[in-house]
């Protein structure tokens, strides 16, 4: 008997240290299966974006736990906090950079892991379902990001969440009571500093670690990431989790860390002047990754705008009923096709869309060519209808001149509007100065 615990001790070191790797084998293979397909540890395949997203959100709410601290999410108090905080506090300067960085490194990640799991059809082979998680998880990172913003309580802040939160009030029906649920009044104040403080710290992450626990499991229960079909009778070659799996992630997490940490001790959070509800910047922007969707707004009505996102939104949801080939799986854009609809749809994207604003900015106006129609009609569904009639048109000249399937042309269209929507933010964030006109950033 001694000798057998000898021999334990041996492997493993102390007995109380052989427990701690046992129980940490076992946390690790409650999130992943015990083998894994070999081919899905290739970096260039995954990139690791669902590895990284998941260590930025950890970072979140450690640092997040250690403002709370210091944070008071009063109108009189929240600013002064963070002043503080910066300036007294050992090590706050960096825990904030380190929370306020990470959380927009983490929308970057969350987006570009949905639009990887997009491009290798990993929504299909019944997990569609999960498709539907990943994209309510990347709504909850928006949430996070969007009721962060105002905890501040700087200009930037304060007039960002009101210009974002004044769309509310354009919901048919239910915009008003909606809007005064969210601000606890009619305008941003003490009321909507505590909603969004509760929200942020409270809501959202009991929601977002529901959601994310079900993701993994789902993932685990899937037996790991999406993969190519091989022929039939021929079985992936699978590799233990431990250690080559876990070796991966945890190398990349501390890279990762590493450098949100460096990059926090070089770019401190910014924190501008105190909110003045009376005296609004020019211009008064949204935060940088709604941005996009103001863009959108100074071309169409705010209804129309709105809109617009729910289908896009819809078509998401429904996108695993509307491409259910199987057989591509795991293949990057489909096929050799299905990268030339992308290319197509990308250069479409760079081309049309700066020449639509430029047009729209100068020379289009609909209210004025259709003077006898409501503002909804010639500025809200008109600009509307053409756009979705834009996007059907792309699908179809993809389809038809590279002679694409449906899976490859639904590639094409999704790259356009990824593209396209990042052309608006770019627009907006460095093309738009002072009341919202467009002008050359240097």
């Amino acid at each position: 008997m001694s000798s057998l615990v000898q021999s334990h001790t041996d492997r493993a070191g102390t007995p109380a240290q052989g427990r701690v790797r046992a129980t940490a084998s076992n946390l690790v293979l409650h999130l992943h299966p015990p083998r894994v397909p070999a081919a899905a540890l290739r970096f260039t395949y995954t990139w690791g974006l669902g590895g990284i997203s998941a260590t930025l959100a950890l970072l979140l709410a450690l640092t997040g736990v250690l403002l709370m601290f210091r944070y008071e999410a009063s109108v009189e108090r929240a600013y002064l906090s963070l002043q503080l905080l910066e300036s007294q506090v050992a090590f706050g300067s960096l825990v904030r950079a380190v929370h306020h960085w990470s959380a927009n490194l983490l929308v970057i990640t969350a987006f570009l892991h949905l639009i990887r799991v997009f491009l290798t059809g990993g929504f299909k082979e019944g997990r569609a379902v999960n498709w539907l998680v990943g994209v309510a998880l990347l709504l909850l990172v928006l949430a996070f990001n969007f009721t962060g913003y105002l905890l501040p309580w700087d200009q930037l802040a304060y007039w960002a969440i009101t210009v974002s939160t004044s769309l509310i009030g354009y919901l048919p029906l239910l915009g008003t009571s909606l809007s005064r649920l969210v601000l606890a009044d009619t305008q941003v104040g003490q009321g909507a500093l505590s909603n969004f403080y509760a929200l942020h710290v409270a809501v959202l992450p009991v929601i977002t670690v529901l959601f994310t626990a079900y993701h993994f499991w789902k993932v685990r229960k899937d037996g790991g990431i999406s993969q190519p079909l091989l022929p039939e009778g021929e079985r992936p070659e699978r590799v233990h989790t431990i250690p080559n799996l876990t070796q991966r992630e945890f190398a990349a997490a501390a890279l990762v860390i590493l450098g949100v940490v460096l990059f926090g001790m070089l770019v401190p959070a910014p924190l501008g002047e105190l909110a003045d509800p009376t005296q609004s910047p020019n211009p008064a922007k949204a935060a940088w990754y709604f941005v996009g969707l103001q863009e959108l707004l100074l071309h169409m009505h705010p209804l129309a705008a709105m809109m617009l996102v729910g289908v896009v939104l819809l078509g998401l949801a429904i996108l695993p009923c509307w491409d259910r080939v199987g057989e591509d799986i795991g293949i990057y854009f489909r096929s050799r096709t299905g990268l030339w609809a992308a290319l197509l749809g990308a250069f479409l994207a760079v081309d049309l869309v700066p020449l639509l604003v430029i047009a729209d900015e100068y020379w289009l106006d609909l209210p004025s060519l259709m003077p006898g129609l409501p503002m909804l009609i010639s500025s809200g569904l008109v600009p509307l209808a053409l756009t979705l009639a834009g996007l059907g048109a792309i699908y179809l000249v993809v389809r038809r001149l590279l002679k694409a399937g449906r899976g490859e042309a639904l590639v094409g269209l999704f790259v356009f509007m990824v593209v396209g929507l990042v052309v608006l933010t770019v627009v907006g964030n460095l093309f738009r100065g002072p009341n919202m006109a467009l002008v050359l950033p240097f």
